[in-house]
């Protein structure tokens, strides 16, 4: 009885070890990030709101980003040939925390970004994303607004 006990002790454990050597992890995906470099700005410690933001995206983002940003807008020489949509965003950027969620736009925001070239495009595209923080076309309060609005599209 012992040696059929240790028998089957020795099998599983030499399965759980096989099992766990062929396992493969799922590696995350990279976060999307914006091809200028910079820091979050001050607008992902500040409380947005998100009626006001997306008054400032009407005003300011929907020429890109289409309404509610869906997306859609043509942008000749990118590598996919439009403007990246915001509603659905890119899974990346998204987080169950808020502050993380908010980071991850807020860098975009900030520091604006040159989308992908397709192969054999002349630099720049026909639109790039402006840095709308560092050039102060949008305050930091704005900024916060716009992000808050965008993570309410994003639940």
């Amino acid at each position: 009885m012992k040696k059929i006990f240790t028998g089957v002790a020795l099998v599983l454990a030499l399965s759980l070890i096989l099992a766990a050597c062929g396992a493969k992890t799922a590696t995350p995906e990279p976060i999307a990030r914006p091809s200028n470099p910079g820091g979050p700005g001050a607008a992902v410690d500040l409380t947005g709101d998100a009626t006001a933001g997306a008054q400032i995206f009407v005003d300011n983002c929907v020429i890109c980003h289409g309404d509610q940003g869906k997306g859609g807008v043509e942008n000749a020489g990118t590598a996919d040939g439009t403007v990246p949509p915001l509603n659905p965003i890119d899974e990346t950027l998204k987080s169950p925390n808020y502050k993380t969620f908010a980071t991850n736009l807020d860098l975009f925001i900030e520091h604006g970004s040159t989308p992908e070239l397709a192969d054999g495009a002349t630099p720049p595209p026909a639109r790039v994303m402006p840095n709308w923080g560092e050039n102060g076309k949008l305050q930091p309060q704005q900024i916060a607004d716009v992000i808050a609005y965008l993570i309410s599209l994003n639940k």
